[in-house]
């Protein structure tokens, strides 16, 4: 008899006929401590990757994260670092500006050196990012996430992420940096961008989505970062989050849970914040006691860069690298990431003297190895060359890539106010002005190859194709007389530019404004990790740009193309129309244009409230009634210019015929909410029809109205649709008194409409019987279906 290939095993650890637990058993057995060890470590190969000899020839003043040039593995030589092994190959293809050929190349020479440097020669895994697209010079740049949350599409972003997964399984990624579940709390905060909203059942089911398409390509999701970061004090990046466990458990964890509990998340990463004192990269309640005992998470937790080294530097909860890694590792960390720097020899030695047991060791070394055994590192047959042989033929940028783009950018748009203006004429004079018209980059968030890396490249251009704001509204309204002036930049107070810009809109029939964000890193940008603002004026002196163009006369349409909502108040009324895009991405161009002229019927939702005033925090619609409602006790008024869900249409939309299953529940029981939404446009058209719940009185304060369920439906011109939601009485639950999370008694209002403020359907479902304790069994989403014998 033949004996297969795979079946050949040199090593126990090696024999894929025997489960992957007996393998990684029979590996760890094997291993020094030394070894073990070392899997718990990365290695950046940044200033020396492809020339180890050569000095890099790049701006200095724009890092991607100022912490690398602070916190390094001494420039220790790869085949040093890999002496015992190595747990991760850190952004071989996301460091510097490669081709996939040559970006596989690199990795190959890695693993090779990895391989080769020590006796047992187990592979790395290779990171990479991937929140906007795989971060790499080429690659297609989507809309950030939070154009994914105003598409309320969990379907699409499944197959974008797929696409992404796909495209880095070819150069033999094996894990990607995605998606940010953090739950926006204020504005304010640089990364709001990255995040898919305010709204934790949003998130949630857009999170899940996301993982799934990714690890259907074989690429393991990193959910992060677990938890708290979004809510720090004064939205200051790395800020401390004052806030109840409360909170916490309610608002900010529902999206990893639901993520691990029905995507089957492979990898969670810790976040840089301290919740009421404990950094979640020392606390062993989140990243154990939650994460795994009540959650049964069972893939690996890695640290956000430099996180271990942090617990000393930046918390100073440890007294120095060593005492770090001894506080992250025994809280859960499974690796360290992006350099080995408070593991490695510091938790050798922690662990020699007694101060760590080697237990901690081996539990994180199973983890890492299970995965490796898990992905085929270790079969016998596997090799650098075989897991990079996709990357001969891959298109980072393929057709079908941008097609996706488009569709998930032009889903995004949200028509904020038609007004009096849109869609336009396909004819006349068309003045175009403001700072993002011509700015491609305006349209790509932080984590996108041309903000985060190629600042540090000049010369090398965007490495793909992205056509400006101008070039697609030229291109949709060929008939059109288009002049443009950019009027000012996006940061600074130069007004020179403003003469210009009123008299192309003086002679105009329509002029259409671009305003808003470019995104960058650590104040290298308006929007994006560590460029958090202090209220909510839009940049620099663009507010008084657009009062000046509405002076004119001349009808202005404002287009906000932006990483964060800004307050608007000051536009709503005299603004011929208002418009928001966020951040969408390589094809965002022709989306916007699409929306302006008519051709795309726009179905963007807000997954964030736009504000009035500058200063409007804090601004989630998520407000217990003292927060949520303008009363004669404060003289600030909570209310949004434009409330959570809100998105206009060129047609209209009407829901009626709310029905209930049952006047009561049992409070383990489920209910069905249906509802009938009908196009009384002229124009065919898509409605996102949304599900509110309100707990009348319960132990514990609760917020005034919380998402539970919503349906995009697409409807022909006078054609209706009947929509059903299937609520179970868990989706009421929330943590009581005792912190244990409840489901009690009482009544529920239940509230069906198209945004948080427009929700004309209104009824009541009373819980009956005893309160019930539930834990991460409990149903966390709430299916819906869209009844085709509604159609007519």
């Amino acid at each position: 008899m033949t004996t297969q290939p795979a079946q050949i095993a040199t090593q126990p650890w090696h024999d894929t006929g025997s489960p992957v637990a007996e393998r990684v058993e029979a590996l760890l057995a094997a291993m020094t401590l030394e070894e073990k060890i070392a899997q718990l470590g990365s290695r950046w190969l940044r200033k020396d990757m492809h020339e180890p000899d050569a000095e890099p020839i790049f701006d200095t003043d724009h890092n991607m994260a100022p912490m690398q040039d602070v916190f390094s593995a001494g420039d220790l030589p790869l085949d040093q670092a890999s002496r015992h092994g190595l747990g991760h190959l850190t952004r071989v293809f996301g460091s510097a500006p490669v081709t996939a050929a040559e970006g596989a190349a690199e990795l190959v020479r890695q693993h090779h050196v990895v391989l080769d440097a020590h006796r047992l020669r187990i592979p790395a895994l290779a990171h990479e990012e991937c929140l906007t697209g795989f971060t790499t010079y080429g690659a297609t740049v989507y809309p950030a996430a939070i154009a994914w949350g105003a598409t309320f599409s969990p379907d699409l972003v499944e197959r974008m992420a797929a696409a992404i997964g796909r495209d880095m399984a070819a150069v033999g990624v094996h894990q990607g940096l995605s998606p940010v579940l953090d739950v926006v709390r204020d504005y304010r905060w640089g990364r709001v961008e990255e995040t898919m909203g305010e709204d934790p059942y949003l998130v949630s089911m857009l999170g899940a989505a996301y993982v799934r398409g990714l690890q259907s390509a074989g690429v393991i999701a990193t959910l992060k970062h677990f938890a708290g970061y979004s809510a720090s004090r004064g939205a200051r990046n790395h800020g401390p989050v004052s806030m109840g466990r409360r909170e916490l458990i309610d608002v900010l964890l529902p999206p990893f849970e639901t993520a691990v509990a029905t995507a089957a998340a492979g990898s969670v990463m810790n976040s840089y914040a301290d919740v009421d004192g404990m950094p979640a990269g020392a606390d062993h309640w989140l990243l154990s006691d939650v994460l795994r005992d009540d959650w049964g998470f069972t893939g690996t937790v890695v640290s956000d860069y430099w996180a271990v080294p942090f617990l000393a530097s930046m918390h100073r909860i440890a007294a120095d690298d060593a005492d770090a890694g001894a506080l992250a590792v025994a809280a859960g960390i499974d690796v360290e990431l992006p350099d080995t720097i408070g593991y490695g020899a510091a938790l050798l030695a922690k662990v020699r003297a007694g101060e760590v047991s080697e237990a901690l060791v081996d539990r994180a070394a199973r983890r890492v190895l299970t995965q490796k055994a898990e992905l085929g590192l270790l079969d016998p047959g596997w090799t650098p060359e075989g897991s990079v042989a996709g990357a001969a033929t891959v298109d980072l940028d393929s057709p079908a890539n941008r097609a996706l783009a488009r569709e998930i950018a032009e889903r995004s748009i949200v028509l904020l106010d038609p007004g009096s203006a849109l869609p336009l004429a396909g004819a006349g004079r068309v003045a175009v002005v403001g700072p993002c018209a011509a700015q491609p980059r305006t349209f790509m968030g932080c984590y996108a190859f041309p903000n985060h890396v190629l600042p540090r490249h000049p010369g090398l251009g965007l490495g793909v194709d992205v056509p400006t704001a101008l070039d697609a509204l030229r291109a949709e309204l060929p008939a059109a007389d288009v002049s443009f002036e950019p009027g000012c930049e996006i940061q600074g107070d130069d007004r020179s530019g403003f003469a210009a810009a009123i008299a192309a809109a003086r002679a105009a029939d329509v002029c259409v404004a671009f305003v808003g964000d470019i995104a960058g890193l650590f104040a290298h940008g308006t929007s994006g990790e560590g460029c958090d603002a202090p209220d909510l004026r839009l940049p620099g002196v663009q507010a008084d740009l657009l009062a000046e163009l509405m002076a004119t006369g001349t009808p202005v349409v404002v287009v906000v193309v932006s990483g964060r909502p800004y307050a608007l108040g000051d536009l709503h009324g005299r603004a011929a129309a208002l418009v928001q895009a966020f951040m969408p991405g390589e094809e965002g161009g022709a989306a916007i244009a699409g929306v302006l002229s008519g051709r795309v019927q726009p179905s963007g939702k807000l997954p964030v409230q736009i504000p009035r005033a500058p200063g409007a925090q804090p601004g989630t619609y998520l407000q217990p009634p003292l927060g949520a409602e303008n009363t004669d006790i404060s003289s600030l008024d909570p209310a949004p210019l434009f409330p959570f869900g809100h998105g206009r249409s060129y047609t209209t939309f009407a829901v009626s015929d709310l029905a209930l299953s049952a006047a009561e529940v049992p409070t383990d029981g489920e209910f069905v909410v249906s509802a009938r939404v009908r196009n009384t446009g002229d124009r065919a058209g898509t409605e996102v029809v949304q599900l509110y719940l309100h707990d009348v009185v319960a132990q514990v304060v609760r917020p005034v109205k919380q998402l539970v369920g919503f349906a995009r439906v697409d409807l022909a011109p006078g054609a209706t649709a009947d929509v059903r939601f299937a609520v179970h009485a868990d989706r009421t639950a929330f943590t009581g008194r005792d912190l244990r999370r409840i489901v009690e008694a009482g009544d529920i209002e239940v509230l069906v409409g198209t945004s948080a403020a427009d929700l004309p359907l209104r009824g009541t479902v009373r819980l009956v019987g005893p309160t019930r304790v539930v834990g991460h069994d409990r149903r966390l989403d709430t299916p819906v279906t869209v009844d085709p014998s509604g159609l007519c």
